[in-house]
């Protein structure tokens, strides 16, 4: 009876006072589902990363209502307006400019704060690059580990880097499509150019592709070409992590020689990993 209840109270929506969370497409217009467009059309007011990408979904299913900016720059100065406007019993879908709200963008923040306010926030499904990448890849999907775009500081970079080199689970990350060879270049540094990845590129759209059976392929895919389009990478976990051999200590003597001399961290371990054959991963652990 309880069951019952519940559906019937849900297909009421929007009910007052409550976030919605709610997916848009990642390319295709056509993935933003019917009770997203209810929602959509009938909420007191939409907060939108970008109102311009969200008019463009507005406009192609004809809705209109009330857009405000919300995004990393303004998001501290209007969680404070949403959550006033939840307390005059209004209801407010959040949205970013692709995807899943929350997801790498300040969603996560509001829905923080407005669960502290004793509010309701209700996900409204729809698509995920992330996942999307993911289950098109082949590779264990089970059990995985979401990175979304890697530090630009070279020294949390570099631990995050080194971390993927040795997981056994999937990874998946996000990437700008003008850093992409950059990260290649790195992967290969850590990982070594066997280790499997597919680089996935404009998902749902009419330029889909997947690319890549491990890093050196990829790497030579891209090589002299212009990349375009939003970018999601999954990397294959490795089965096994290999064991340094009994020279151990000496390597790490002679890592700490090279840094003393004036290396950083990364150059003392790519040198010693081109001299030894042993991943710069594993080597950069040493120190």
């Amino acid at each position: 009876m309880k069951n019952n209840y519940l559906l019937s109270h849900r297909s009421q929506e929007p009910e007052s006072s409550v976030l919605y969370m709610v997916g848009t497409p990642i390319g295709n217009l056509n993935d933003l589902s019917y009770r997203a467009i209810n929602i959509l059309k009938n909420v007191s007011l939409i907060a939108c990363e970008d109102t311009r990408q969200t008019q463009k979904i507005m406009n192609k299913f004809k809705i209109t209502n009330n857009l405000i900016s919300f995004n990393k720059h303004n998001s501290i100065e209007k969680i404070p307006r949403i959550i006033k406007d939840l307390q005059e019993r209004k209801s407010i879908a959040i949205v970013s400019d692709a995807g899943m709200p929350g997801i790498c963008d300040p969603g996560e923040d509001i829905a923080k704060a407005v669960k502290s306010e004793g509010f309701d926030v209700i996900c409204i499904p729809g698509a995920c690059a992330a996942l999307a990448a993911l289950i098109s890849s082949g590779m264990p999907s089970s059990s995985f580990i979401f990175e979304g775009f890697l530090p630009k500081k070279k020294s949390e970079r570099e631990k995050i880097l080194s971390e993927i080199s040795q997981n056994k689970k999937t990874t998946v990350i996000f990437e700008s499509p003008h850093r992409l060879k950059k990260l290649l270049k790195e992967l290969y540094e850590f990982c070594g150019g066997e280790r499997e990845i597919e680089v996935s590129r404009e998902l749902t759209k009419k330029f889909e592709e997947h690319i890549g059976s491990n890093i050196n392929s990829a790497i030579s895919f891209f090589e002299g070409k212009d990349v375009k389009g939003e970018i999601t990478i999954v990397i294959k976990g490795i089965t096994k992590i290999k064991n340094l051999d009994l020279n151990e200590e000496d390597l790490k003597k002679e890592l700490k020689e090279l840094i003393n001399a004036g290396l950083s961290l990364s150059s003392a371990s790519k040198y010693l990993a081109k001299k030894t054959g042993i991943k710069k991963s594993i080597i950069y652990k040493l120190n």
